[in-house]
C-alpha cells in the first residue's frame, strides 16, 4: 500500500504542490509514491493539488474576520455622531482587521489557484501591513484611553483631535512601509535559507516584527497599569466621599472595570505572544504544524477586538440596534457608562 503525500503548507513553500516538483522544505526521506506518474508527463493543470487543512482553518478565519469588522467599518462611516477620536480610532482597528481578514483570504485563493510568487508576495505584504496597523491601532486606543483620564478636563479638545489624526497617519504610515518590505525585495525567494517561519519573510524582516511587537505590548502593559492606578484613585475619593468602601457602587464598577483592562491584555498577549515567540526561536526548517498552531491564534486576535472595542460600547451598539431593527432598545438606551467601559 502507498502512503499519500503530505500536503505542503502555501505559508512554508513556494506553492500548495511544492511536493511535487521537489520544492519547499528539504524532503531527503520522501519518496514521491509510485502511484503518481513523474512530473515531466504531467500537465501543469494534471499536477496533483491538495489542500492544506491549516490554510482552511486561516482562510475561513479571514472570512469571520472581514465579515466582522466590515460591519463596524460601516456603522461608523454611516453615522455621523460617531466622529470623536475614540470612535475613529476603533474604526482605524476595525479597517485595519478587515483588510487583514481580506488578505488571508486572498493568499488562500492565490496560493491555491494563482501559485504566482509575485501574487504571493502582494497578499503576504497585505496580511503584514494589515495586522501591523491592528496591533498599532490597539496602542493608539489605549494612549487615547490614558490620556482621556490623564487629562480629563481638556480631553475634548481640537488638540486631542489633532494629536488623533497625528497617530492615525504616523501608524498607517509605518504600517504600509513595513508591508511593502516583502514587494520591494526583502523576501526569500531567491534564497530558501534565509527563510523565516512564514514564507516569503526573512528571518530579519521577522525578528524586526517580532521585537516591535514585544516593544508595544511592554508599553501597553505598562499604560494599562497606569490607567488602573487612576481608575482606582477616583473610585477610592469617591467611596470616602461616600463612607462605604467597599460596598460603594463605584468601588465595585472600579474593580469590573480594572478586571476588563485585565482582560484586554490578557487577550492581546495570549493571542499573539505565542507567535512572537516562536517567530523568534525558530525558522523554516521547523515542522510545519508549529508555525500554523501559533498563527491561526495570533489571527483569533482580530476576531475578538470588534467584540471588546466595538460591541460593547454604548454609542456603537445604539446605531447597530438603528441599522438591524431601526429601534433602540430601552434597556440600551438608558445604561449608563461606567468605569467597566474603560
Amino acid at each position: 500500500m502507498s502512503e499519500e503525500p503530505p500536503a505542503t503548507p502555501s505559508w512554508l513553500s513556494p506553492g500548495p504542490t511544492a511536493w511535487a516538483s521537489g520544492g519547499g522544505v528539504p524532503t531527503d526521506n520522501v519518496s514521491v509514491p509510485a502511484t503518481f506518474p513523474a512530473e515531466e508527463s504531467l500537465a501543469p493543470r494534471q499536477l496533483p493539488l491538495l489542500i492544506n487543512p491549516w490554510d482552511v482553518v486561516l482562510c475561513t478565519s479571514g472570512t469571520l474576520i472581514a465579515c466582522e469588522n466590515a460591519l463596524v467599518v460601516l456603522v461608523i462611516w454611516q453615522n455621523p455622531a460617531l466622529r470623536a477620536p475614540m470612535f475613529l480610532l476603533i474604526g482605524s482597528l476595525a479597517l485595519a482587521d478587515l483588510l487583514a481578514g481580506l488578505g488571508l483570504v486572498l493568499h488562500f485563493t492565490c496560493a491555491y489557484l494563482l501559485q504566482s510568487d509575485s501574487a504571493q508576495l502582494l497578499t503576504v505584504g497585505l496580511v503584514v501591513a494589515s495586522f501591523s496597523a491592528s496591533v498599532f491601532s490597539l496602542l493608539a486606543i489605549t494612549i487615547d484611553r490614558y490620556l482621556s483620564l490623564y487629562y480629563a478636563l481638556t480631553y475634548n479638545s481640537e488638540r486631542t483631535a489633532a494629536f488623533t489624526y497625528t497617530m492615525l497617519v504616523l501608524l498607517w504610515g509605518l504600517s504600509l512601509c513595513l508591508g511593502l518590505l516583502p514587494v520591494t525585495g526583502v523576501n526569500c525567494l531567491a534564497e530558501e535559507a534565509t527563510c523565516s517561519v512564514v514564507r516569503p519573510l526573512t528571518k530579519n524582516n521577522i525578528a524586526v516584527l517580532s521585537v516591535s511587537f514585544l516593544l508595544l505590548f511592554g508599553l501597553m502593559l505598562q499604560l494599562y497599569v497606569q490607567i488602573c492606578k487612576i481608575v482606582m484613585r477616583h473610585a477610592h475619593q469617591i467611596a470616602l466621599q461616600h463612607h462605604f468602601l467597599t460596598a460603594s457602587p463605584h468601588y465595585v464598577t472600579t474593580r469590573k472595570g480594572v478586571s476588563t483592562l485585565a482582560i484586554i491584555l490578557g487577550t492581546f498577549a495570549a493571542c499573539w505572544m505565542p507567535f512572537t515567540v516562536y517567530s523568534l526561536i525558530a525558522d523554516y526548517t521547523y515542522p510545519p504544524l508549529y508555525t500554523y498552531a501559533t498563527l491561526v491564534p495570533a489571527t483569533y486576535n482580530s476576531v475578538i477586538n470588534p467584540v471588546i472595542y466595538a460591541f460593547r460600547n454604548q454609542e456603537i451598539q445604539k446605531a447597530l440596534w438603528l441599522v438591524c431593527c431601526g429601534c433602540i432598545p430601552a434597556s440600551v438606551a438608558q445604561r449608563a457608562r461606567t468605569p467597566s467601559d474603560v
